[in-house]
């Protein structure tokens, strides 16, 4: 995790390079050492890796990657962060569904480490072409040993072993120049939180029964004669039930 990761220095030791002189000593405080270092153009490498939550621990996550496989990150530190939406967070404000993605810069640098050793002394005893004991500046001998091809300043002239006398003031210097490459890895995280959950469903509507007093059907008023209608056909019916009525009691008297 914005989590920034530290920066991780790896020395490869690709070849040592030339020797101008592969004088082998002893340690002794009379040997003066000088190193330096030279540096060449430096290349950049980036790297880009996107994934998603889909577990979270008290300190690990379960991260699917873009290709589909899972990852699992054991042990993250409280101090480990990520930029997520702009903002810092750490292994606490991990949530499922947040979408992480890991930039890692790797800084290769070819740099020279040059190392030089020289030596000062008198000449004590010599074995050429093998060895030379030199008295050092605090008085005490050392035994050296002379490599295939050695010169030795003596007093401005380059001579080899065989041209050492005893008494002889030396100096010799090794020359040693190692290339190596500087490997530095720099990784920054950042991600987005997961969306918002969808909003809950509204609720459905509760249905309440109310009783509704059905009205009473309406009855109907009695057909009113038309206001055109007359009373005659009446009145003409009760004159012929008169009628007949005065005939049947006539009838009823005549009888007795």
């Amino acid at each position: 995790m914005n989590s920034k990761i530290g920066t991780t220095r790896v020395w490869l030791t690709l070849a040592v390079g030339a020797m101008f002189l592969a004088f082998v000593v002893s340690v002794s405080a009379q040997v003066q050492t000088e190193t330096s270092t030279s540096s060449g153009p430096a290349t950049k490498q980036v790297k880009v890796e996107r994934g998603e939550i889909v577990y979270v621990g008290d300190h690990d996550l379960v991260i699917k990657m873009e290709d589909g496989s899972l990852r699992h990150i054991s042990n993250i530190p409280d101090s480990a962060t990520a930029i997520v939406d702009g903002k810092e967070v750490g292994i606490k404000d991990a949530k499922v569904g947040m979408k992480l993605q890991k930039t890692i810069t790797t800084t290769t640098t070819p740099k020279t480490i040059t190392t030089v050793k020289t030596v000062t002394g008198k000449v004590w005893h010599v074995t050429p072409p093998n060895t030379v004991i030199l008295t050092l500046e605090d008085g005490t001998n050392q035994q050296f040993k002379i490599p295939k091809g050695q010169k030795f300043n003596v007093d401005g002239q380059m001579l080899d072993a065989f041209g050492l006398k005893k008494g002889m003031r030396i100096s010799a210097t090794k020359v040693v120049e190692e290339p190596v490459t500087v490997v530095e890895h720099e990784a920054q995280v950042s991600g987005s939180m997961p969306p918002p959950p969808p909003p809950p469903p509204p609720d459905a509507p509760i249905i309440v029964a109310v009783a509704v007093p059905v009205p009473a059907p309406a009855q109907e008023a009695p057909a009113e004669l038309p206001k055109t209608a007359s009373q005659m056909p009446l009145i003409g019916l009760l004159g012929f039930l008169s009628l007949l009525l005065s005939i049947g009691l006539g009838k009823i008297q005549k009888a007795f």
